[in-house]
């Protein structure tokens, strides 16, 4: 049976960063994708998960201090890697971040709250490409080091899923080699033995 659900996924792609232009979603828009995003398996309904909106002016704000916060740990840096990190979340008209916030549960572990933050995000990338907009999420440096997860407004205990960045996008997304479904999956043949 054919589906139109089941065609939009099997095509989903990511587009390259620096691709994606103006105009960024709505505010009707991003509420859509993030009512969606909030739609995943969430057990105990922690909500272990939130989101942040890196827009305007403060994605170059951001660009300088993650400049600044480089420097300080590696040294001067060369010029192309001062742009790089000064660009970070001002390539896209829109990035959100998608941020795992655990809960204190006694019955359900963190791991699996990350897990729906994962869910999460790729929820959030699919309403958006459904809404005609291109995406792509990374992580980067700074999501790994507690003065970066600072400067992007984490609290202390709070990790990144990741940024997903937004915009408009002409054209299909480039296509990249995809696994064979059909080496990733296999009935259950009992107990594993190593």
């Amino acid at each position: 049976m054919a589906s139109p659900i089941i065609d939009f996924l099997l095509t989903r792609n990511s587009v390259p960063i620096p691709e994606l232009k103006e105009p960024a979603p709505s505010d009707a828009d991003i509420a859509t994708m993030i009512a969606v995003a909030s739609r995943v398996p969430d057990h105990g309904r922690l909500e272990p998960w939130r989101f942040i909106l890196y827009r305007g002016e403060a994605r170059v704000e951001i660009g300088k201090k993650l400049a600044a916060l480089a420097a300080q740990r590696e040294g001067p840096l060369p010029e192309g890697r001062h742009n790089q990190e000064l660009a970070r979340f001002s390539r896209a008209p829109l990035v959100i971040g998608v941020v795992s916030s655990p809960k204190e549960n006694p019955k359900i572990p963190q791991w699996e709250m990350f897990l729906s933050g994962g869910m999460a995000a790729m929820n959030l990338m699919i309403s958006a490409n459904a809404l005609g907009y291109g995406t792509n999420m990374i992580s980067n440096w700074y999501s790994d080091v507690p003065e970066g997860r600072a400067i992007l407004g984490l609290a202390p205990h709070e990790r990144v899923v990741g940024f997903v960045h937004i915009g408009s996008y002409q054209g299909p997304a480039p296509e990249r080699p995809r696994p064979d479904p059909a080496k990733l999956y296999a009935d259950y043949a009992g107990p594993w033995v190593g």
